[in-house]
């Protein structure tokens, strides 16, 4: 059984920093089976948590993308309409054929009522990705992305899915999942999550980083720019975050910022390539002033 700081080492294998919060929060998961609700702004390293789980555990991952008016049929499963007409229209001689020996009306409708499984089998069923990862010969990772984004509908779907690993399907009854899947469940926090779907999930909120840490995940992604260099962007990212931006920048536009620099070979920070690269960070035309202000004032 793997340890907690397995984790926190297989993540840093497959270029993930974590501190002990999130390595602990993944191993319980693992070694629970429960899912993980993990919350906090866009852009700080929750979907790319479950990517590198994926990689570092072989788990194939299996993502669905939330969105308004998400439902069973794309989230869970479908049937596949077309494919049972078209083989009803094959079968159509059979079928008039079998039915032909009924007496009436009522006879015909119980005799076929009677054959109705062979067109609601598994061979006709849509596997959505939630039981596509239920369905996996191997365990795989299912991550559940931007559950905020969904409704209080689909919250409900999930119920079941999350505490006992099984999907009730009307027609074929319950499907058990063959292998639990490692489920994260992502949040940007744009709407609040249920107790009840909380309840099924352990919790973790993943913020800005620390500085050092910051830090770290800018030199393994691009151990190219020196340590002086790194060290500076993030102090002034950090300094960014203060402002009053509409979108402050994240880890993910850290990493962006750390490739153009190391594209243009920079070597220290000044207000000049703030204002030439200040795009990379700012968001908004109304917070590209306040940046290239504050690189003034820090910069000078």
């Amino acid at each position: 059984m793997i340890t907690e700081q397995q984790v926190k080492e297989l993540l840093r294998s497959g270029g993930y920093i974590a501190d002990e919060t999130i390595a602990t929060a993944v191993f319980l998961a693992l070694r629970m089976e429960k899912p993980i609700l993990i919350e906090g702004p866009p852009g700080v390293g929750k979907t790319g948590l479950a990517k590198t789980l994926s990689t570092v555990l072989d788990f194939p991952m299996v993502r669905l993308q939330c969105y308004e008016g998400i439902d069973e049929g794309k989230a869970l499963y479908d049937w596949e309409y077309g494919k049972q007409l078209l083989y009803t229209q094959l079968l159509r001689t059979q079928l008039d054929s079998y039915l032909s020996e009924s007496t009436d009306l009522r006879a015909a409708v119980e005799r076929l009522s009677a054959e109705e499984s062979l067109f609601f089998s598994q061979n006709f069923l849509v596997q959505r990705p939630i039981l596509r990862s239920f369905l996996s010969p191997k365990r795989s990772l299912l991550l559940i992305d931007e559950i905020d984004r969904s409704g209080d509908e689909f919250e409900a779907l999930l119920l079941e899915c999350l505490s006992d690993f099984q999907v009730s399907v009307p027609e074929l009854g319950v499907i058990a999942a063959q292998h639990k899947p490692l489920a994260i469940l992502t949040s940007n926090g744009t709407r609040m999550i249920s107790d009840a779907l909380r309840r099924r999930c352990l919790y973790l909120y993943i913020g800005y980083p620390e500085f050092d840490r910051e830090v770290a995940i800018v030199r393994t992604k691009f151990p190219e720019l020196c340590e002086g260099l790194s060290r500076q962007m993030v102090e002034f990212l950090r300094r960014v975050r203060e402002l009053n931006l509409r979108k402050p920048p994240s880890v993910s536009e850290t990493l962006d910022w750390a490739q153009v620099l190391s594209i243009l070979h920079t070597k220290q920070l000044t207000p000049a390539v703030v204002a030439n690269t200040v795009g990379v960070i700012a968001k908004h035309q109304a917070d590209l002033k306040q940046v290239t202000e504050l690189a003034v004032q820090m910069m000078g």
